[in-house]
């Protein structure tokens, strides 16, 4: 057993060993989210809240009524449900509005849209057919546009990217049958040819999105290990793929709970032939690239999420002034109304964070990488709660499908349908779970550096005392000001009511996050990393305080627009009533009140939990303890 528990170590350390060595090392730009873990409050990056330009907006309003117009008169999204196809034209047809080529620039035959107004198509799409939005986000977000626009040569641009404008799929193919989250365990390999001018690639991809109809795919696969530092390092390398390629087939098609029109199974590469040109980035980098990608190509997620959320809200509204029960409509009972509360303003807060972090893309003045997955994280958790409470507001006719309610008659909104497609978000661009610990090895990426030449037995003795000494000393300083009163920042100061209190609380908090998780380093040092219950809890503080701060930002921003005025929003929608101050602070009023509250019991949690006895029973039933709970069911 012994043995085994040490075999467990190496792999694990093995494994977080090639996810360090791929992660991106350096900040080269700021980060709100990376000051508030280390208790600064920067307002000043994320307020005033971000504008399309008076062009952009329009060159946006303009697509976005293509989009809606083609859709609405040729995709009937039941039917697509109901067959598992997108059909032929509707494909051929969004090929035609250059719907493939969103983000490719125009010099390459693409659209050339900014991150704002191709999440505001996604956005749209999805609030309509969220098996169509998978098909155009998963080319777009994380496919071979994406990578190749970043990191491809002239050469790989030249040859590759115009082909989008004319309708070609592509896909990210990294899972495998033994392989998710862990890239370590991954087993298709490229193996050179004697020459070295191709590579053989040889495997199998699970649940690749478009896989199964993909023209081009990005292909991660194994290419011979080197040496380094006396240490054999694994390797992991990108490759771009033609799947008319012989040795490629799409072998199986997966059914799922949801999203029945997206395509996606199992694929196998039997002795398919690459040539050396069409690796991405480097030999090697394949993982480092993954992770550059999905920075940006996570921001898709929280636009798609919250345009089916809003559907929601159009939903929940209408059904529940028409529902009555016991003389009232349902909506003006506490219980129900409470709900309809939580799902106004949690949907505000999505809007805040995706249209703020998208912006951010644009700008690229930001280090995004927190922003980007705490986004994702929020989003999809929030959207499905939103969705979730849509279900139980409309009772059994959440239950029933939207072509069963229009058979008989009445309004066939698709809640059924929205709620099996909408809960795969919280697993897919990285799991609720993969992103917590993402978050927590970035937020604490300072601490680390800091430490690391101190705890190095390579480095001389007497340079690791002296650097003691001056870590000691910075922190003591830094850990001093983490104590002392809050006073408003100059930014803040001048806010009105009520956000300048949750700005202030906000202001305050982060201190305490900061000095509470480096006290936990203290207590646990290296036994912190498993310690996930904890850092998850830590997370979850920091994302409420960047989410209250986005709300706050954004309810400042559409508090300035006048009553029935037909100006643009901040994210460049049109014809819409936007509110009064009063109404677009009072979500954001809300919002924040209810994640003080939750801020609250995640603190208490990391100081009084349940975490050892958890981990105890957990123990037990993986070692057959509870079989005896199994009886009686047929097996």
């Amino acid at each position: 057993m012994d043995m085994f528990d040490k075999n467990i170590g190496k792999e694990k350390l093995a494994s977080l060993e090639l996810a360090e060595a791929s992660r991106e090392k350096e900040w080269n730009y700021p980060s709100f989210v990376r000051e508030l873990f280390h208790g600064r409050l920067p307002w000043n990056l994320i307020y005033p809240f971000p504008e399309q330009s008076e062009a952009e907006k329009e060159i946006g309003r303009e697509y976005l009524e293509k989009l809606k117009n083609f859709l609405t008169t040729h995709l009937n999204p039941d039917e697509v449900d109901k067959t598992g196809e997108i059909p032929y034209e509707v494909i051929k047809g969004l090929a035609d509005l250059g719907a493939f080529a969103m983000k490719i620039p125009k010099s390459y035959d693409g659209l050339g849209l900014s991150q704002v107004n191709y999440n505001r198509a996604i956005h749209l799409i999805a609030s309509y057919c969220g098996s169509t939005a998978v098909l155009l986000s998963a080319h777009q977000s994380i496919g071979v546009p994406a990578p190749l626009s970043f990191f491809g040569t002239e050469e790989q641009k030249k040859k590759y990217l115009p082909r989008f404008r004319k309708g070609a799929i592509s896909g990210f193919a990294l899972t495998e049958p033994a392989a998710g989250s862990d890239p370590r365990t991954m087993k298709t390999s490229a193996t050179p040819t004697e020459d070295g001018k191709y590579y053989i690639i040889n495997g199998e991809k699970l649940w690749i999105t478009n896989g199964n109809i993909a023209d081009i795919l990005i292909v991660m696969a194994q290419t011979p290990a080197k040496i380094e530092k006396g240490k054999e390092k694994k390797q992991i390398t990108a490759f771009i793929v033609e799947t008319n390629t012989p040795g490629f087939q799409a072998a199986y098609r997966s059914n799922f709970m949801g999203l029945h029109g997206a395509k996606l199974g199992l694929l196998k590469f039997n002795n398919v032939r690459v040539p050396r040109e069409n690796i991405l980035l480097g030999e090697g980098q394949g993982l480092k690239l993954a992770f550059l990608t999905l920075n940006t190509g996570r921001l898709t997620v929280p636009a798609a999420v919250t345009g089916m959320s809003k559907l929601c809200l159009m939903i929940v509204r209408k059904w529940s002034k028409e529902r009555r029960q016991w003389g009232l409509p349902i909506g003006e009972h506490e219980l129900v109304a409470s709900k309809l509360a939580e799902m106004s303003a949690n949907t505000f807060a999505m809007d805040a964070v995706t249209w703020l972090t998208s912006h951010m893309a644009d700008a690229k003045k930001l280090d995004i990488r927190l922003e980007a997955a705490m986004a994702k994280l929020f989003c999809t958790e929030t959207s499905w709660k939103v969705v979730d409470d849509t279900f139980q507001i409309r009772g059994g006719r959440g239950f029933e499908t939207g072509p069963s309610l229009q058979g008989r008659g009445e309004a066939g909104y698709p809640v059924e349908r929205m709620f099996r497609d909408c809960r795969v978000n919280l697993i897919i661009e990285g799991t609720s779970q993969i992103m917590r610990l993402f978050i927590a090895r970035e937020a604490l990426d300072l601490h680390l550096k800091r430490v690391i030449s101190i705890m190095d037995a390579k480095v001389p003795i007497l340079k690791r005392i002296k650097d003691a000494l001056a870590i000691g000393i910075y922190y003591s300083f830094w850990f001093l000001k983490l104590w002392l009163p809050s006073f408003a920042l100059r930014e803040i100061a001048h806010l009105p009511s009520p956000i300048k209190n949750h700005m202030l609380f906000v202001q305050q908090t982060s201190k305490r996050l900061a000095r509470t998780m480096f006290l936990k380093m203290l207590i646990h040092q290296q036994r912190l990393e498993s310690r996930q219950n904890i850092l998850a809890r830590f997370v979850d503080i920091g994302t409420d305080l960047f989410v209250i701060s986005c709300a706050c930002s954004y309810g400042l921003s559409l508090s300035k627009k006048e009553l029935n005025s037909q100006a643009a929003s901040p994210i460049g929608q049109k014809d819409m009533l936007w509110p009064p101050m009063a109404k677009a602070i009072e979500l954001a009023d809300l919002f924040c009140s209810q994640a003080k509250v939750r801020i609250a019991r995640n603190f208490e949690d990391i100081r009084r939990n349940q975490d050892k006895a958890a981990r105890r029973v957990a123990q037990n039933f993986l070692a057959g303890g509870y079989v005896w709970l199994e009886n009686e069911i047929i097996k």
